[in-house]
């Protein structure tokens, strides 16, 4: 820790808060959008496909994702009104948000997805002063078999973004599945091969490596990224008025317990690793605040929920800088990067099977992070065990058996066909049954289960 060269007194500045030359916050800044761009790109990839958006609508929603990104990396930087933990933390579109997103979207439509993230964002703000006490019902074995469930529906949609559908002439292609095997092997070999920050971004160079190839065989032109306008500024309510479904929206809203969970872990994880004085669970209030105005802008803009980003802590202990002003400069680039339509239309125009391979590793990886938090869970114990088998069996159902549910009414099957959603529920409702109802043990304290969610983030 520095103090700063006041003639009249001499305080201690913490690193966090550190105020570095700007040559070296826009260099580590950049290295921050590194880790985590694979993240925007993948998602706004997988709405546009699935939801069948032409290259014009990508282009925008790719803006779109960046711009709310940005802002919500700044609000968490700079924490004003109590909104942020003026820590570094990046915001990204989260996967099991994606998925719900996505399944809301296809089981009504576009505007009702967008109308449940405005929901769900003002539901953050409503929910935070009671969060620690629902806190203890959502325990490491709820999380890791959220994050395994996420894992599976993940590689299922992006495996069949690769193959294509089973009635097209084009399916289970041989340049498709070359193209992602490739990509997924560059991800593995860079890992492996390279240390320090150039491992950190390991994904993202595989991404490069596989679009690079996919140019050298003709798969990829960049013959209409300089076509249009050099900047552009994403609309907001590009499809249109949201549409407020209060039951549609409740996967969306379950969820937001999670992240809430999660970002309790992030925020006393990432505190500890910056050496931030004081009590670091005064913080995530402020880091909520600040995920819940993030997913109000991503929702105007028509994305899903914009959230707090673990894969950055990474970067913070490689590195050892440790101040917040580094993730401003992030904000500042990612801005930058969502006003910048070229930037986005190259985003678009790379290649289907070179994204989605690059997301099957990076969805995996998040399926062993859910694996690696089970691991904690004493499995002798029978509630533990009937919650997972449970939580897995009404979680995979949906999934691996589509249109399971679909003699059920609509309203229903919103609900019931998100294998997401539904595991997750179900996890929470089992371990409830099992260890918080009659003669059951008393359940760990809730400052204890954020500790236990945490740890796989600590260990990084």
């Amino acid at each position: 820790m520095r103090t700063t060269h006041d003639p009249t007194e001499t305080r201690p500045v913490e690193p966090v808060d550190e105020k570095l030359p700007w040559h070296s916050m826009m260099l580590y800044g950049f290295q921050h959008v590194l880790v985590m761009a694979a993240a925007p790109i993948t998602a706004v990839f997988l709405v546009g496909q699935a939801m069948g958006f032409g290259s014009d609508v990508t282009v925008a929603l790719m803006s779109a994702t960046f711009l709310a990104c940005g802002l919500g990396t700044l609000l968490q930087s700079f924490g004003p009104f109590g909104i942020g933990a003026r820590l570094p933390f990046v915001q990204v579109p989260g996967g099991a948000p994606i998925v719900i997103f996505l399944a809301i979207a296809q089981a009504t439509d576009i505007q009702t997805a967008t109308g449940a993230v405005i929901l769900t964002g003002l539901f953050y703000f409503l929910a935070l002063p009671f969060f620690t006490k629902v806190l203890k019902f959502f325990p490491p074995i709820v999380i890791g078999t959220m994050l395994l469930l996420v894992a599976v529906n993940l590689v299922r949609i992006f495996g069949g973004l690769i193959t294509g559908k089973p009635d097209s002439p084009d399916f289970a292609n041989l340049t498709s599945i070359a193209l992602a095997l490739l990509t997924m092997g560059c991800i593995v070999l860079f890992a492996r091969i390279f240390t320090g920050v150039l491992q950190r971004i390991a994904v993202m160079l595989g991404l490069v490596a596989g679009a690079a190839v996919a140019t050298l065989l003709g798969v990829m032109s960049f013959d209409n990224v300089l076509a249009g306008p050099v900047v552009a500024f994403p609309s907001l309510f590009p499809f249109g008025m949201p549409k407020f479904d209060l039951f549609a929206s409740l996967p969306l809203i379950i969820f937001s317990v999670v992240s809430m969970t999660e970002a309790t872990g992030q925020t006393m994880a990432t505190a500890e690793i910056v050496e931030k004085q004081g009590d670091s669970r005064a913080l995530v209030p402020r880091n909520i605040r600040a995920d819940a105005l993030g997913s109000l802008i991503g929702g105007c803009f028509g994305t899903s929920l914009i959230i707090t980003s673990g894969e950055n802590i990474g970067i913070v202990r490689a590195t050892g800088v440790r101040s917040r002003y580094v993730t401003v400069a992030a904000g500042i680039i990612l801005v930058a990067l969502a006003l910048l339509a070229p930037l986005g239309r190259v985003a678009a125009t790379l290649p289907t099977a070179v994204v989605a391979g690059t997301a099957v590793i990076v969805f995996a990886i998040i399926g062993v992070m859910g694996i690696n938090i089970l691991r904690k869970v004493d499995f002798n114990e029978h509630g533990n065990m009937f919650t997972l088998a449970a939580a897995l069996a009404m979680g995979l159902l949906p999934i691996v058996v589509p249109g399971f549910y679909s003699a059920f009414p609509q309203h229903l099957q919103i609900i019931l066909g998100n294998g997401l959603a539904m595991g997750t529920l179900t996890a929470v409702l089992v371990n409830i049954l099992f260890h918080h109802l009659g003669h059951a043990r008393l359940p760990a304290p809730a400052t204890k289960q954020a500790d236990l969610a945490s740890e796989h983030i600590k260990s990084k």
